[in-house]
């Protein structure tokens, strides 16, 4: 501990915050790694099938909304929080007429999303309303 003895007794000596209840183990480090289990486990996104979270991406291109496909459903954003807690993702903002907040959620996504040229993102702007 840099110092002298003086200085180093002038404060009391804490073991620092122990995190309760949290089930990935501490390394010599002192950092935590995720070990293969239930939290570590990736759902593999799925278009298709039992536990669909994407829409599918149209053949229409002139498809709007939900229709357009391009983005996760709701049942997928809600699948996605419960398994990774403290989440803020959100569905796309498809609405004609959306709330001042919505209305900048979508202003920023299509700023950012302005130079996707895949399918699915330009599924997605369309679905966006972009």
């Amino acid at each position: 501990m840099p110092g002298s003895a003086r200085q180093n007794s002038m404060f009391k000596k804490t073991t620092g915050f122990v995190q309760q209840n949290n089930p990935s183990p501490v390394t010599s480090c002192g950092r935590r790694r995720l070990k293969p289990g239930p939290l570590f486990k990736a759902d593999p996104p799925r278009t298709i099938g039992k536990g669909k979270n994407f829409n599918k991406v149209a053949k229409d291109k002139k498809a709007r909304g939900g229709a357009a496909g391009g983005g996760m459903t709701e049942k997928g954003v809600k699948a996605y929080r419960r398994n990774n807690p403290g989440s803020k993702l959100q569905t796309a903002v498809t609405g004609k007429n959306p709330s001042k907040k919505d209305a900048a959620r979508r202003k920023s996504f299509c700023a950012r999303s302005r130079s996707w040229k895949s399918e699915r993102g330009l599924a997605a702007r369309r679905r966006w309303r972009c």
